[in-house]
């Protein structure tokens, strides 16, 4: 245990608090004696408590040995207590020295600090005893410290930092960025400075110790000089700038000379027109503007010390262009500018043009021109002028005076005549002093009036306007006259009519309208709206869309269509209203009474409506008959043909005659019921065409056999015309011989004995034409569409008279096939019927043919 205090002790010793003291620079450092001293302090300490411990622990240590080893309470709490006092021993006696040191510290510390401030107030008084200011900007803070004579600013010190209030514009400017700069990013300056009152200074900008210090001292003497001197460089120097800068703004060239001629300045124009780089380009390789004349011409006004002048041309850019050049001497040389001036040369050539431009065009005009100018001579003159008062162009060369034109145009009797003529000159001469034109209306002893216009010029004298207006009166009092006449016409009209305005007012109306719509002169001469007109007519006729119509029509901008309707009146009155945009953006109405014409149309559509359905009932009683009649004839055509057959018996010589004519009756009739149910089951729109190749020839002949019996019994020469070549079209074969025999039946039936019917074939491009020509009376033209009607029959003093189903059945059939018909026919001549197929078609839907169509309609009316 000994040897552990005595380790303990001997560590304490080695350890102590060092001391500390400042220096005249502020610096610390250690005070060895100080520290020495307290760690003297503190061991001795611990040596006493440690002593005390051990006399303790070497007193105990007998009786814990008897104790063989056990350790009693009490004890412990003895030891305890004794570690305890040793402890706060220690820590008294450490606190007592710290606090003696903490006393003698502070004691230095307040000499040191009195030592610091004798030093500061000796360096301000130092800096206080020159004229200056001086601004102080820490780091950490925005607000600046301010100290000196403020008064070398000719300012107070709130506004030191105000520096136009003190310094010029640019001045300020500059020394605002410096501080600027020196506060951002510690950048120093030097600048000299004149006040407003012209006191010179010298502004220092620095950056010390984390703080932006600027100073502001006042020079004098040779600095003061020197300053001045330099705020003089400085103003001329920018006087310097911005006369080059206004020289290099300039779009005119401008150049200075040396003594000995040579270039030495030129601006940006200056080089553009010499086509250089830059103005220095220019001046190194002495590019010159004008031409060698003009230069030599310059040189010599130079010599004699007189500014040149003068308007001359020179090459720009390769362009000729107009100057008006100045070339001034001055001490070094001299100066100049050329000015471009091809623009206005250009305005004036151009002015002049169209001055005569303008001449020529007056010459043209009908208003006689006459322009008099300041001293009241004549300057101009039209043709119209000349010839409205015949006079003689000698005179008028000689540009005479106003007065001596008056003059010779009374003597003429061309002037009106005013009793007071010197009066009446002189009213007319006010318009030289006028400012505003007027008008006059001059009568002329010939009748004639002229509307003569006076207008003052803007360079003096008068232009007087002559405007031959007799023809323009005499057609206004035409046209008054027109009005009136078509008033009372209107007046008369049994029709209604009424004219709205652009502004959808009533304008103009005649009596008619007025008592159609019972309404009152009262009211219509207020020349009410459409709006109010409608409103009053649905006591007659509500109908809202038709007034609305009516509405649009007359008030519509964008639609102004015509509109029309017909109205049908509570009191049963038809009338028809129809509208007509007018070229002037108004709109003409008119009203017509159609009562009687309406109730007609009725009755003829009523009748009509009976027509057709009596068509339609007998088309149906026709089919139906036809049907009835089929079928008897069929079996008396089947027992006929029986009867005939040798195998039923032999027949006398008469017998068969007669069997021959029932044969033939049967087939004839046989063949008209079949017509006329082809007929029936066309105009139903079931005819249905087998459409394929037909032969052309082969289709000829076989219709021609049809009617090789009439042919004979006649006499008639039959002459089919078809090329050998001419083959096959699409059409149905049996359509088409049917279509052949007929018309050549019904050629035959008209011909004449003895004579020719010729049927031709052709073919051209995608059509293929079948033309049939007798040589019978012919067909007069107005029957000539007819032919084609159903049941039209006419014997036309031939023996023949048909059923009327041949040329109707032709016509069905060939427009079945998407084909024509056509007939040309003359009197005395004979007739000539065309049909014209297309060669190549497909089937289309079924539809009633127009000849059917055109029947009904005609049967009809």
């Amino acid at each position: 245990m000994r040897r552990s205090i005595r380790r303990s002790i001997g560590f304490l010793g080695q350890i102590g608090m060092p001391a500390a003291h400042r220096t005249t620079n502020g610096a610390l450092r250690s005070r060895p004696k100080r520290s020495g001293f307290l760690a003297s302090v503190s061991r001795a300490a611990l040596i006493v408590a440690a002593w005390a411990a051990f006399g303790k622990v070497a007193v105990a240590q007998p009786v814990i040995e008897q104790a063989g080893g056990s350790f009693a309470r009490h004890d412990f709490a003895t030891l305890t207590i004794i570690g305890g006092l040793v402890g706060f021993s220690v820590l008294a006696t450490i606190a007592l020295a710290r606090s003696r040191y903490g006393h003698r510290r502070n004691t230095v510390s307040r000499d040191e600090a009195m030592t610091m401030q004798a030093e500061i107030d000796r360096l301000r008084q130092m800096l206080l005893s020159e004229p200056q200011v001086l601004v102080t900007w820490p780091a950490a803070s925005d607000e600046p410290e301010i100290i000196g004579d403020v008064s070398i600013v000719g300012s107070s010190t709130p506004r030191v930092l105000a520096f136009g209030t003190w310094l010029e514009p640019a001045a300020a400017q500059r020394l605002d960025d410096a501080v600027t700069r020196l506060r951002g990013d510690g950048r120093g300056f030097t600048m000299t400075l004149t006040t407003h009152a012209g006191r010179p200074l010298e502004a220092e900008g620095r950056a010390l110790g984390g703080r932006a210090i600027l100073r502001l001292r006042d020079v004098s003497g040779i600095e003061s000089e020197l300053v001045q001197v330099s705020t003089r460089h400085d103003r001329l120097s920018g006087d310097l700038q911005t006369l080059h800068a206004m020289l290099e703004a300039l779009p005119a060239p401008v150049w200075a000379r040396d003594a000995t001629g040579r270039l030495t300045f030129a601006n940006s124009a200056y080089a553009r027109a010499v086509e250089a780089r830059s103005a220095a380009e220019a001046v190194e390789r002495e590019l010159e503007l004008l031409e060698r004349t003009a230069r030599g011409e310059i040189a010599r006004m130079r010599a004699d010390g007189a500014a040149f002048s003068k308007r001359m041309p020179a090459v720009v850019a390769g362009e000729r262009r107009i100057f008006d050049v100045i070339d001034a001497p001055t001490a070094s040389g001299s100066a100049g500018i050329a000015i471009d001036r091809t623009e206005a040369e250009t305005m004036r050539t151009e002015l002049t043009r169209m001055t005569d431009a303008h001449r020529r065009v007056l010459d043209q005009l009908a208003t006689g021109v006459a322009i008099f100018n300041a001293d009241r001579k004549l300057a101009f003159y039209n043709a119209a002028f000349r010839v409205l008062f015949d006079l003689d162009p000698a005179m008028l060369e000689q540009a005479p005076t106003d007065t001596a034109v008056l003059d010779t145009l009374r003597s003429a009797r061309k002037l009106p005549e005013e009793q007071d003529f010197k009066q009446w000159k002189q009213q007319l001469y006010e318009a030289y002093r006028a400012v505003e034109p007027k008008e006059h209306m001059w009568h002329l002893p010939d009748n004639r009036t002229l509307r003569v216009v006076t207008t003052p010029n803007p360079e003096g004298g008068v232009t007087y306007l002559y405007d031959d207006v007799t023809e323009r009166l005499d057609m206004r009092r035409r046209y008054e006259a027109l009005i009136k006449v078509q008033s009372e016409t209107l007046d008369h009209l049994g029709e209604a009519v009424a004219v709205f305005g652009s502004d959808g007012r009533v304008r103009l109306h005649n009596p008619a309208f007025q008592s159609m719509w019972k309404l009152t002169p009262e009211a219509l001469d207020t020349h009410p709206h459409v709006e109010s007109v409608t409103a009053w007519t649905q006591a007659l006729h509500d109908d809202g869309a038709v007034w609305r119509a009516l509405r649009n029509a007359v008030t519509g901008i964008d639609n102004r269509e015509a509109v029309a309707a017909t109205i049908e009146r509570r009191d049963g009155m038809m009338i028809d209203m129809a509208t007509m945009p007018l070229p002037d953006g108004a709109t003409l109405v008119t009203f017509q009474d159609v009562t009687d014409t309406v109730n007609v149309e009725r009755a003829l559509r009523e009748r009509n409506e009976a027509l057709v359905a009596a068509d339609s009932i007998k088309i149906e009683f026709v089919h139906h008959v036809s049907y009835e009649l089929r079928s008897p004839l069929t079996n008396i055509i089947g027992f006929a043909n029986l009867l005939g057959d040798a195998a039923f018996g032999p027949l006398t010589v008469k017998q068969r005659e007669y069997l021959g004519y029932i044969t033939t009756s049967t087939n004839a009739l046989l063949a008209i019921i079949n017509n006329i149910l082809d007929l029936a089951t066309i105009d139903a729109g079931a005819m249905t065409l087998n459409l394929a190749q037909v032969d052309i020839r082969a289709s000829m002949f076989e219709a021609a056999e049809g009617i090789q019996d009439r042919l004979i019994q006649d006499n008639i020469v039959l002459d089919i015309k078809a090329a050998t070549g001419i083959g096959s079209f699409t059409a149905d074969a049996k359509r088409l011989k049917q279509i052949l025999f007929n018309l050549l039946s019904n050629a035959v039936g008209f011909s004449p004995p003895n004579t020719t019917v010729t049927l031709t074939a052709s073919r051209s491009g995608d059509t293929v034409t079948f033309a049939v020509s007798d040589h019978g009376p012919g067909i007069e033209p107005e029957r000539q569409d007819k032919v084609f009607d159903l049941f039209e029959t006419d014997s036309n003093g031939s023996e023949h008279r048909g059923t009327g189903l041949g040329l109707s059945l032709v016509r069905s059939f060939v427009e079945l096939h998407g084909g024509t018909v056509t007939i040309e026919s003359t009197v005395g001549e004979g007739t000539t019927v065309t049909c014209v197929f297309p060669a190549e078609q497909q089937s289309r839907p079924i539809e009633r043919p127009a000849a059917r169509v055109a029947a009904a309609k005609r049967s009809a009316a």
